[in-house]
């Protein structure tokens, strides 16, 4: 696969180094091994990004390896991986990290559900917006959350017949677990960029279809 047009817009290394471990623990090495040489990035493999907060992982490395999953798997079985691998990357390291690190207090887990939603996805999109270059935008409806982003690193540079930020579902979809308590939302990707889009917009609703591993 021929490597995508470098961005200039940038995730810190530590966020591409969440990525990379998720993907070994979803796919194994072998497997995270054959989607960085299907991405072009092989040489991430003996010298994955520094465990540091600079931003130097292109937007175009992360779209190259959500590619790399669909061609590897096709278009269904890629947006599973890339599912499980975004839930598992927010277990990693962004649930430690800024407004999520506070959400096992009591006092925050004594809040309603319906608040302790709204902060986790605020919390999300302040992450993204404060340490990324992928500018994060919140909103609400009657029924759901809608988060915006008007460059999504998933797929930068990239066309499509469908939405395709599979990835970022599912660290929304893990954030939302993780701030309610082991609730479970849907989350729907309604338009993207890549499939002509003027954002890539995100719609997660209110209600909860379920409490998962509460604890």
């Amino acid at each position: 696969m021929p490597l995508l047009e470098q961005s200039g817009l940038y995730y810190p290394n530590r966020f591409a180094r969440w990525f990379f471990l998720a993907t070994d623990d979803v796919m194994g090495k072998h497997g995270l091994s054959a989607i960085l040489g299907l991405a072009g990035l092989e040489s991430f493999m003996e010298n994955p990004p520094a465990d540091d907060m600079s931003r130097q992982f292109d937007f175009a490395n992360i779209a190259a390896l959500n590619q790399a999953l669909e061609d590897m798997y096709g278009a269904r079985g890629g947006r599973g991986m890339a599912l499980r691998i975004g839930r598992a990357s927010f277990s990693y390291g962004m649930r430690h990290f800024g407004a999520f690190a506070g959400m096992n207090a009591q006092a925050y887990r004594d809040l309603p559900q319906a608040k302790q939603t709204e902060i986790g996805l605020k919390a999300l999109a302040n992450v993204f917006t404060r340490f990324t270059d992928q500018d994060t935008i919140l909103t609400e409806q009657d029924d759901s959350y809608l988060l915006s982003i008007e460059n999504s690193a998933v797929v930068w540079g990239r066309i499509t017949d469908k939405p395709a930020c599979h990835m970022l579902i599912g660290i929304m979809q893990e954030a939302l677990h993780w701030s309610t308590g082991g609730y479970e939302f849907i989350v729907q990707e309604t338009a993207c960029r890549a499939s002509g889009g003027d954002q890539c917009v995100f719609k997660a609703n209110k209600k909860p279809i379920g409490l998962m591993n509460k604890g």
